[in-house]
């Protein structure tokens, strides 16, 4: 009798821990399209495959009404606050390229590390910038890092600030290399099933490759192969796949948002997605899987698309408006080049000319602000440390206040007219600005625990990782100031 007694009791306590054990998907993959604008889910519904975007909304939860709440809406600084749920004024990646400590700076270079899987020894790629952790990251620290956290993309900052500082690997393409490739900050050499990977996909390697549709398909072949080669999903803890579609953005900068190159390029990344998903069902399982999609920033229509159906819109040479800028300074302050750059709609102040000349840097900001604003196409010029008093709509005043680093995002901030970019006149695209049509992205949910729905209620490109965290109950990254969106 006291046997069963203790065999019940022992039986109670398994299923006890079973019951209360947290449930956490097997893998997540996290899915950003490089300069994906919202509306193109509906523009290309009757082009796409069944099992690509169409089998997201489907079977997805939609947030339709997700924006960037801060500028400069860029590519580092868009995939880095998709996975630390905070904007730039924290993670303090500020832009693609950023001044540190009067230097120019570009997101992921990292001079303590080389690369790895590319002749010579150039200079090192890494997420040390980044100031905060990614839910990558927390992932890992939940799981005593047991997870893997893998980063893909043609880019490389596409793969390395969102699989954050302790991934497992993040993987990039060098055209010179004809392959893919990583940094010391990961490892000394590639691993055998990178190598192999490279050299059977060598052969289909072109110099437009991040152009075209063969550059999505090389991306989602990587990702596929880092799922059977790394056995993504198949360990005792949830791991992380973190993908990025890099070819949208190229494609969008040349041709812009309308014409038949950007109709292909669309058309051909649902054919990936359809790809993807098909192979994750067999190898994870469907339904084991949690996934997300969404994108970096969108994109503004061309200025001549525009103009040519009557709407108003232009394009900004901020190459000239520098060299005026500089040459009003010249005249004001007898001193060369008071303006070192203007990187996404900032001014950068050359800080070490002003205090050799010993001159108010109080009044170089204003004098700069009324020069530019002679351009009857910029609607605000202001210094950063007047913003919280400028007499501006409150949605662009915070939008500033949230992209701003103050050791990295300059002096100046530049609020054109909508419709106003420093893209090329007749062919092309850019993206930078506090507009819907920069702002406006795609959020679904796909996958494990998900049930079908959508909703028009607003979120911030900052939920996204808090979201996902709630769902593998584990702590949101170490900046967060996103929410989580559940219903």
């Amino acid at each position: 009798m006291c046997m069963k007694k203790y065999l019940l009791i022992a039986m109670f306590f398994v299923v006890s821990c079973h019951l209360f054990a947290v449930q956490r998907p097997r893998l997540v993959v996290g899915i950003v399209v490089d300069q994906m604008r919202w509306d193109y889910l509906y523009r290309y519904t009757d082009r796409w495959t069944d099992g690509g975007f169409n089998r997201l909304m489907r079977e997805g939860y939609n947030f339709e009404n997700t924006h960037y709440n801060y500028i400069p809406t860029v590519t580092a600084a868009g995939h880095c606050v998709i996975y630390a749920g905070t904007t730039p004024a924290i993670t303090g990646i500020a832009g693609n390229n950023f001044y540190v400590n009067g230097k120019k700076t570009y997101c992921c270079e990292d001079g303590k590390v080389h690369l790895v899987g590319v002749s010579g020894k150039g200079a090192g790629m890494s997420p040390s910038l980044s100031q905060v952790t990614s839910m990558c990251d927390q992932l890992r620290l939940a799981t005593d890092f047991e997870s893997k956290v893998i980063g893909v993309a043609l880019k490389d900052r596409a793969a390395i600030l969102p699989a954050g500082h302790s991934a497992n690997a993040a993987y990039w393409f060098d055209l010179s290399a004809k392959g893919f490739i990583t940094s010391s900050y990961y490892m000394n050499d590639l691993p055998e099933w990178v190598k192999t990977f490279n050299r059977s996909n060598r052969s289909k390697v072109t110099e437009n490759l991040f152009s075209l549709p063969a550059g999505l398909e090389l991306t989602t072949r990587m990702a596929m192969a880092a799922v059977d080669n790394e056995r993504l999903g198949q360990g005792n803890a949830t791991d992380f796949l973190a993908v990025s579609y890099s070819p949208t953005d190229y494609v969008g900068h040349i041709y812009g948002t309308r014409g038949d190159k950007t109709d292909e390029i669309y058309v051909a990344i649902d054919r990936e997605i359809n790809q993807l998903l098909r192979h994750l069902d067999q190898t994870v399982g469907k339904g084991n899987y949690l996934l997300f999609l969404t994108a970096d920033h969108a994109a503004a229509h061309n200025a001549k698309y525009l103009n040519d159906h009557g709407i108003p819109a232009g394009r900004i040479d901020y190459a000239a408006l520098q060299k005026r800028l500089n040459e009003a300074g010249k005249e004001k302050f007898s001193t060369d080049n008071l303006v070192l750059d203007i990187i996404e709609n900032r001014v950068y102040l050359n800080h070490r000319a002003i205090e050799a000349q010993k001159l108010s840097l109080r009044k170089v900001r204003n004098m700069m602000c009324e020069e530019i604003l002679k351009d009857e196409h910029i609607t605000y010029a202001l210094p950063f440390d007047k913003v919280e008093t400028a007499t501006i709509p409150p949605a662009i005043k915070q939008r500033i206040i949230m992209g701003y680093h103050p050791k990295r995002s300059g002096d100046l901030q530049i609020i054109p007219q909508a419709g106003y970019t420093g893209a090329p006149y007749g062919q092309g695209t850019t993206h930078v600005a506090w507009n819907p049509y920069d702002t406006h992205v795609p959020f679904i949910l796909y996958g494990w625990n998900i049930q079908p729905g959508k909703s028009l209620q607003p979120v911030s490109i900052t939920d996204i990782a808090p979201t996902i965290c709630a769902f593998l109950h584990i702590q949101m990254p170490s900046g967060c100031t996103g929410e989580p969106r559940l219903w």
